[in-house]
Formats: C-alpha cells, sequence, structure tokens
C-alpha cells in the first residue's frame, strides 16, 4: 500500500513538472508558426522581393492577356472570315477593305495584302499574289508567336534574380563570420541565410508558372498559326475566281 502511494505520488510530481515543459515547447511551436509567414518571409527576401513581385504581375497580365489574345474569334473570326471569302468573290474592293477594317485581325491584315496586290485593276500574278500572303501571313505568326516569349523571359529571369538574391545573403552571412569569427553572431548567420533560401524559393515560385503558361500558350499559338494558314489559302482561292471571272 505505502508503496502504492509511492509511485502515485511520483506520477503526479513528474506529471507537475511535465506540465510546464510541454506549455512551453506548444507555446514555442505557436510562435515559430506564426513567425513563418508571408509578412516575415517577404521582410527576409528584401528588395529582391520586389522585383519579384513586380515579375510576378507582369506574368499575370500576360497570361489574362494571351488568354483573350489567342482564341479563334481574335485571330479567324468565322462570320468574318466567311463574309470577307463572300465579298472577295463578288463584292468590290471598297466592300472587302471596308470589311477588313470593321474587323481588325491577322485575316484581315492578309486580306488587304492580297488586296493591294492586285490593285486597282483587279489582276496579278497569281504566284506573286500567292507570295504576298504567305509573307503576310507568316508576319501575323510570328507576331503571335513573339508575343509568348515574354512569359519565356519572365520564366528564365525570375529564378535568376532569386539567386541573385541568394548571393546576396551568402554574402551577408559570410560577411559576419569574416569581419570577426569571435564575435559572429548565430542571429546574423541565420538571417543571411534566411534570405538566401527566401529569394530562391520566390524566383521559382515566380518562374514555373510562367513557364508553365508559356508552353501552354505555345502550343495554342501554333493551332491559330495553323488555322490562319488554312483562312489565308482560302483567301488566295478566292482571289484567283475573282481574276478568273
Amino acid at each position: 500500500m505505502i508503496r502504492l502511494r509511492w509511485k502515485i505520488s511520483g506520477w503526479l510530481v513528474a506529471a507537475a513538472m511535465a506540465l510546464p515543459l510541454m506549455t512551453s515547447q506548444a507555446l514555442g511551436a505557436e510562435a515559430a508558426e506564426t513567425s513563418f509567414s508571408l509578412v516575415a518571409l517577404w521582410h527576409q527576401g528584401g528588395w529582391i522581393m520586389w522585383v519579384l513581385a513586380v515579375m510576378s504581375l507582369l506574368g499575370a497580365a500576360f497570361i489574362i492577356y494571351f488568354f483573350v489574345l489567342l482564341r479563334t474569334k481574335q485571330i479567324v473570326p468565322p462570320v468574318f472570315r466567311d463574309d470577307v471569302v463572300k465579298k472577295i468573290r463578288t463584292g468590290t474592293p471598297d466592300d472587302i477593305r471596308t470589311a477588313c477594317m470593321y474587323k481588325p485581325c491577322p485575316l484581315s491584315e492578309v486580306v488587304l495584302a492580297g488586296l493591294d496586290c492586285i490593285g486597282d485593276s483587279g489582276k496579278a500574278d497569281p504566284a506573286m499574289l500567292k507570295d504576298m500572303l504567305e509573307g503576310e501571313g507568316s508576319r501575323q505568326g510570328s507576331l503571335l508567336q513573339g508575343q509568348t516569349q515574354y512569359l519565356l523571359d519572365i520564366a528564365v529571369i525570375s529564378p535568376m534574380v532569386g539567386l541573385l538574391g541568394t548571393v546576396f545573403g551568402m554574402l551577408s552571412a559570410f560577411d559576419a563570420v569574416a569581419t570577426d569569427l569571435a564575435s559572429a553572431k548565430p542571429m546574423e548567420l541565420a538571417q543571411g541565410v534566411s534570405q538566401a533560401l527566401t529569394t530562391t524559393a520566390a524566383g521559382l515560385i515566380v518562374g514555373i508558372p510562367a513557364m508553365m503558361f508559356y508552353a501552354y500558350f505555345r502550343g495554342r499559338a501554333s493551332n491559330m498559326i495553323s488555322t490562319l494558314e488554312s483562312a489565308s489559302s482560302e483567301v488566295y482561292r478566292a482571289f484567283i475566281e475573282r481574276m478568273s471571272a
């Protein structure tokens, strides 16, 4: 009976001693979790984070722009395609030009190039007309593909900016050691390393989505260019029928 009382007393004492330790550990974990926030990471990254923030905003703006631009209705509108082909076969040059001015798009630029080639006489060498249409179509396709390169630039530059912040952070950490090894403070070392890791992660966070969307929009632009080439061939046949009439 006495031994049982001693065991119970020992358990109570151990629990009483462990409770403050567990409480302090929980509070420490909570404080660490609170300090690990976006605001804290932002301050740790330094001025590099502002550069990456601007690049992320530019990337988001380009993504929204390409979602709006790279559509069939913007490149080769179906209604405009049928209408302008009909006007090329049977309408006047003024009707064709008015339709193109009313609906500016890559296809309308191709039609205007063909219209300028045949001139007022309504006649032109078929080979020259074909080269004119293909040249304008290639130029419009290059413009579409070239615009998507902006996302690639952001995808490539943002990790490099993050690595630049990594270099600055490591320089800050080693500078604290190089000044005086004996008086080097762990807090200064940790701050430099934290800046290095934070900017690296931020650069990758900006660069990886930009690269993914660039790959997507590059394929989408290729599909739009194929659609434009098909419409240009139809426009060429319509011009040939017009000159043969």
